[in-house]
């Protein structure tokens, strides 16, 4: 693994930047959904994926969602949701959700830039904003939407002993299609898209 021990908030934009034109280096990382299993187009949404440092230490930001939401409910996910017609880009659609769903000022986030757009199984196309937040910070949960809110280590998430492939079933005829686990830290589960997010951006900064 190879890790920058200076790791600063321009480096983590210039590799951000260099990997939007880079072919993947783990291709079997990606999930591709069988022909005509998501025949509608998709629909555009966002997420914002939170950067913090505690102490000299950088952490992602996560979110677990409640366990009354239609979709997704109960997972591990980035503060993030479908775009609006008045967004008008990805990075006002995260800034937005994270707001809402965790009352997080948007003038305080330092945008550093984006990770290629990816679908999901529910039919979203989703674009990852990568921004720096400050801490500690002062969250308010919208009791709807979020459960907690838990931070995991850069270093650690980039570890390959704590992430690995799965199959899920999909309905017939389609055969499965593997899906990214990460082991469980602080009891929480990261998998599926969120995850995949979570390794495209350990790939743009070199990590893995």
């Amino acid at each position: 693994m190879n890790h920058p021990p200076d790791l600063t908030s321009e480096m983590i934009a210039r590799l951000l930047q260099e990997s939007l034109q880079a072919k993947p280096k783990n291709p079997g990382y990606i999930i591709h959904f069988p022909p005509g299993f998501l025949p509608e187009p998709p629909r555009p949404a966002a997420v914002l994926v939170p950067f913090l440092r505690k102490g000299d230490v950088w952490h992602v930001l996560f979110t677990r969602r409640t366990a009354s939401l239609p979709e997704h409910s109960g997972q591990v996910a980035f503060p993030g949701g479908r775009s609006d017609p008045d967004d008008g880009t990805p990075e006002k659609t995260a800034l937005r959700e994270a707001q809402e769903e965790i009352n997080l000022d948007g003038s305080q986030v330092q945008l550093l830039g984006k990770l290629k757009e990816l679908r999901t199984i529910t039919n979203y196309c989703i674009t990852p904003v990568v921004g720096v937040i400050p801490w500690p910070y002062e969250f308010k949960l919208a009791a709807n939407e979020v459960s907690r809110v838990f931070t995991i280590p850069l270093l650690w998430l980039a570890d390959p002993a704590n992430h690995y492939l799965q199959s899920r079933e999909l309905p017939p005829p389609y055969s499965p299609v593997p899906v990214i686990y990460f082991k469980k830290y602080d009891n929480e589960l990261l998998w599926g898209v969120s995850a995949q997010i979570t390794l495209d951006l350990l790939e743009a900064l070199e990590l893995i």
